[in-house]
């Protein structure tokens, strides 16, 4: 069911999604998926949960390829892997990211996983500055949200093809990654930045 809800989505849009329809694609009778999803949102936030899942993983993967003792470049390797996750999978990405498509209060493991981000980017944000590579009186709240709200703008510029009039002369795939690099680069003291960091992967240029 949740396989073919995410191949009409990708044909047709979000909007054309329903259970009976879902039903149909997967070979199932049209009742018995309302045993399981009483509505349309039921159903895509079932896909959701997939993406949600599936982008916890790809976050987990981004963080253990980079230097975990070293707070910032951990903080920052959690929005590369938000980033190549959505721009791989746009059609998860329209749909965890649509609150009006799916009920996200309802679903335990959304929230849980939402939350577990966000703290683990407060807990990154607090061992950076203990270590004097913020300023002291960093607001943490605050400094997360810009952080979402910047990969998530960057995802959703690259998703809906807006690139090639704002940044023609890179692929959004490296496009991103750079700019994500420069916003952190402003968030942290300079002098106390790592000489390790990772370059952008040569197979980006």
């Amino acid at each position: 069911m949740i396989a073919a809800t995410v191949e009409i989505i990708e044909e047709r849009g979000a909007e054309h999604v329903s259970v009976r329809e879902a039903a149909k694609r997967a070979g199932v009778s049209p009742g018995a998926p309302f045993r399981h999803f009483r509505s349309k949102s039921a159903l895509l936030t079932a896909v959701a949960e997939q993406a949600m899942n599936r982008l916890t993983e790809a976050v987990a993967d981004a963080q253990s390829k980079v230097d975990s003792a070293d707070p910032i470049v951990a903080f920052e390797a959690i929005g590369q892997g938000y980033l190549e996750w959505a721009i791989s999978n746009p059609t998860h990405f329209q749909i965890i990211s649509s609150r009006t498509l799916i009920d996200f209060d309802a679903s335990d493991s959304l929230r849980d996983q939402n939350e577990a981000v966000r703290r683990k980017m407060i807990d990154l944000l607090t061992q950076a500055q203990q270590q004097g590579r913020l300023a002291p009186d960093t607001d943490f709240d605050h400094l997360v949200l810009a952080a979402r709200a910047f990969v998530y703008g960057l995802a959703r510029m690259a998703i809906d093809g807006h690139f090639p009039e704002w940044h023609p002369s890179e692929p959004p795939s490296l496009a991103v990654r750079k700019a994500l690099r420069l916003f952190i680069s402003q968030m942290t003291n300079p002098e106390t930045q790592s000489h390790e960091r990772p370059e952008v992967a040569s197979g980006d240029r």
